[in-house]
């Protein structure tokens, strides 16, 4: 398996299509389960449940519905192991992250290993084209080469990006979380939420890196990801500095909104050898005789899906 495997036009349009329907039955069962919650806060108050514009029957329906096409567009026109882990962020998001936000703060971790796992999915997609033996889970995602840690580190930089985002976000409507029971730092640990929110910010830095000594991107992604790290960081400590007062969280939000899609952006344009094979192909000196013209494809549906992904997660996270 190469390090940085690549994806066909046919599986990458079956990727997209299965990752929105499972978002999308997910997203459905969270506000069947908590109407009554949705309704005492102003960033939800307004969702088709809670104005009785949709029924529970008919939501309940299209959820069904999503989440069985969704997985098996997944399995069938990607793989098992992509498949297996859309259905397990549908049951983490609506089975165990919804239910925990009225038990505990924790909740916020489960949530984030919902974000962290579409670009494992991604991953394993590539890799299960590019697979020289079974293509079983263990070959996607812990192959014995070292060659899946692209994967993870992709996903780790969706795991860690959740914090920043979320403790800024929820410090705004703190009161309305308390007033809706939902349990979350920005109310029952005020100081610890500007910890968490700094200490992941930190995180970047070696994620960043590991990308580069994995070989996903060239070394110079160390360097150009860097300001906008230290944007994020910047914004981080003084978020956790005033306690969120003085703009501080508003600044942290903004900062980590552009900071996700800059840093995959870099990222598609740091990929490992992609100038080099491009300047042989443009000046005939090829070792493979041609350019993959796909590759850039995949890096432009890479991009917007970096995108999507960022709106979706801005406007589900609660």
């Amino acid at each position: 398996m190469t390090e940085t495997p690549s994806l066909s036009p046919l599986t990458l349009l079956f990727l997209t299509t299965g990752t929105a329907l499972c978002s999308a039955a997910a997203n459905t069962l969270n506000m069947l389960y908590e109407p009554s919650t949705d309704a005492k806060m102003t960033r939800t108050r307004n969702r088709p449940l809670v104005r009785g514009l949709i029924s529970n029957r008919a939501a309940a329906l299209f959820a069904a519905l999503c989440g069985a096409a969704g997985v098996t567009a997944l399995y069938y026109g990607v793989n098992p192991t992509v498949s297996f882990l859309g259905l397990s962020n549908i049951v983490i998001y609506a089975g165990i992250y919804t239910p925990l936000k009225a038990v505990t703060a924790f909740n916020t971790w489960v949530g984030a290993v919902v974000g962290g796992i579409p670009p494992l999915m991604g991953w394993a997609a590539a890799a299960g084209e590019a697979a020289t033996k079974d293509g079983s889970w263990k070959e996607l995602l812990l192959a014995s080469d070292g060659s899946s840690i692209g994967g993870w580190l992709l996903g780790g930089l969706l795991f860690a990006w959740q914090f920043p985002h979320f403790m800024a976000l929820s410090w705004g409507v703190r009161e309305e979380y308390k007033a809706a029971g939902l349990r979350m730092l920005a109310w029952t640990n005020p100081a610890r939420n500007g910890r968490v929110a700094l200490r992941y910010s930190l995180v970047f830095f070696p994620l960043c890196f590991g990308l580069c000594a994995a070989g996903v991107t060239d070394w110079y992604f160390a360097l150009t990801s860097t300001p906008l790290n230290l944007w994020q960081a910047r914004e981080a400590y003084r978020f956790w500095k005033y306690e969120g007062h003085k703009g501080s969280a508003r600044g942290l939000f903004w900062a980590s909104v552009w900071h996700l899609p800059g840093v995959m952006i870099l990222a598609l344009l740091h990929k490992k050898d992609m100038w080099s094979r491009a300047w042989r192909a443009v000046f005939g000196e090829d070792e493979d005789g041609e350019w993959e013209e796909e590759e850039l494809e995949e890096m432009a549906g890479m991009a917007a899906a970096a995108a999507v992904k960022n709106g979706e997660t801005t406007k589900s996270r609660r």
